[in-house]
């Protein structure tokens, strides 16, 4: 079983399903359900976890779209509008959405602040309450260690290595991955190994990569991380096999049985997708 981590599927910018303002996609043409499903059959890829992009806003439509066309395939990591507690009220019938596991927060440097400000203090409280995994994705490391040690049966699963796009460009990714892996300590944390292609500065199969996921293993260990593309990310940097292959051919310090847990199972048993 091969379950991608992080895929993201989004419709054209129009009036009437505007995005964000004065955002911009990770391609310049909406990536379609249509479009991903040959990809997903033509690598191997059985299942995948749909994250909606934090360009159309909080809103899950089109990922419930794909769950309702492909119910054995796709699953939603959902948006929220976090600083809302309004919101609250969404949470405790969050999961009788069709395949609707749990909640995805993404923090820009502009909303750093409510991590510190009390605006999200009122989420993890009720998503540990609820049972609902939360990946996150944006801010330092450091802002969740003191979330994970006082909510630990908060399911947390850090993004990307546990850090971003900008701080891979800046020479700093090293620095980013010793922070996420002092979150190993803490049961309820595990953490996604994808975008690798987009972080790295070379080409397939990014060997420069090939320490910083030796080192996430080697604190989370196989059963809290999860291999996962983030395709449109970097789609024309590595094929969608290419970046099966990465892991299943090129890191000689993963067992047969450490990539039947990083290339799916884990994923499944930490999200509880049966």
């Amino acid at each position: 079983m091969i379950v991608d981590a992080q895929v993201h599927l989004w419709l054209a910018n129009t009036p009437e399903r505007p995005w964000l303002p004065n955002r911009v996609a990770q391609l310049p043409e909406p990536f379609l359900i249509e479009k991903l499903v040959p990809m997903m059959d033509e690598a191997g890829v059985d299942r995948a976890v749909i994250v909606p992009p934090s360009w159309e806003g909080d809103r899950n439509d089109y990922a419930l779209e794909a769950v309702r066309r492909y119910p054995n395939r796709f699953a939603v990591m959902g948006r929220i509008p976090v600083n809302d507690p309004n919101t609250a009220n969404l949470l405790p019938d969050w999961k009788k959405q069709p395949n609707m596991l749990g909640i995805r927060l993404t923090f820009h440097p502009h909303q750093w602040h409510w991590l510190t400000d009390g605006s999200v203090d009122w989420f993890c409280p009720l998503a540990e309450k609820y049972n609902l995994p939360v990946m996150f994705y944006g801010a330092p490391m450091a802002h969740f260690a003191t979330v994970a040690e006082r909510y630990p049966g908060l399911i947390m699963i850090a993004d990307h290595f546990g850090t971003t796009g900008e701080v891979a460009k800046s020479g700093k990714l090293g620095e980013a991955i010793a922070e996420t892996a002092k979150l190993a300590k803490y049961p309820n944390v595990s953490v996604k190994l994808s975008t690798a292609p987009f972080y790295s500065a070379q080409s397939y199969p990014f060997a420069d990569m090939k320490p910083h996921i030796k080192r996430l293993f080697e604190a989370f260990g196989p059963r809290r991380c999860y291999w996962g593309t983030d395709l449109t990310n970097s789609y024309n940097k590595a094929t969608y096999k290419q970046r099966i292959t990465h892991f299943t051919e090129t890191l000689e310090f993963l067992s047969a049985e450490d990539l039947e847990w990083i290339m799916g199972r884990a994923i499944l048993e930490r999200l509880g997708w049966k």
